[in-house]
């Protein structure tokens, strides 16, 4: 049994190749999460409707996602869809079935960020002259943003590892990538390293982005937030 290859190791670490595949896992995890944050807002908003139909709808649409895999949701769509005569590449398949999944996860988080906003906020804002439609956007979405910014930022973090999956249907990220470099040069253990140190390095780049975020929403709250008795200077 041969040894661990450092210069192999090495030498794959600055391979354009999987460099190629680390981009595509970008681009895949931030259109995702847009996509994803977009239906998820409908999503959430249906719930939150009063309409039966809406959510019945919302409802049946998180419960389909969240309680399936993801890798079988990207094989029903990539060939299931063309037998109902709708055609998808690669891409436009992983984009799809990345997008419906992570909406699903993420209309659960922002529909608990607005119930965690008191009503009787929205209800104030309505007696001042707002409309309900306008209380709820300057309202209450701004105080359930900074709720809801750790869990969304754990789920985009999830994603981003996610993306690996879309592999089973051959797009060529970061796994897919490192998977076809193995088949040409033999060294599994070493070319999986280098793509568990790209992996880490961009969910270490997020969590960095996510801090910062948190931090400047908390700075504006904690500004506002009132003075304990037991704290306040005393002239």
């Amino acid at each position: 049994m041969t040894g661990f290859n450092w210069d192999g190791f090495l030498s794959y670490i600055p391979n354009l190749y999987l460099l190629g595949g680390v981009w595509t896992t970008i681009w895949l995890t931030v259109f995702a999460v847009i996509g994803g944050l977009v239906v998820g807002l409908l999503v959430a908003l249906g719930r939150l409707s009063g309409v039966h139909s809406l959510q019945v709808a919302a409802r049946s649409y998180v419960w389909l996602f969240r309680g399936t895999p993801l890798l079988i949701q990207l094989v029903i769509i990539y060939t299931g869809l063309p037998q109902l005569g709708i055609r998808l590449s690669v891409l436009q398949s992983a984009l799809l079935g990345l997008v419906l999944n992570e909406a699903a996860y993420m209309s659960e988080i922002l529909r608990s960020g607005f119930l965690a906003v008191p009503r009787g906020q929205l209800e104030a804002a309505q007696s001042l002259g707002l409309s309900r439609v306008q209380a709820f956007w300057t309202v209450t979405a701004p105080q359930a943003l900074r709720i809801v910014i750790p869990p969304l930022g754990n789920t985009v973090n999830s994603l981003l590892k996610a993306t690996s999956i879309t592999s089973v249907i051959s797009v060529e990220e970061l796994m897919r990538r490192s998977q076809m470099l193995i088949q040409v040069q033999f060294e599994v253990l070493e070319i999986f390293c280098v793509a568990a140190i790209y992996y880490l390095v961009l969910t270490s780049l997020w969590d960095v982005v996510q801090r910062r975020l948190e931090r400047r929403l908390s700075r504006g709250y904690a500004q506002t937030r009132p003075v304990a008795p037991g704290k306040a200077d005393h002239h």
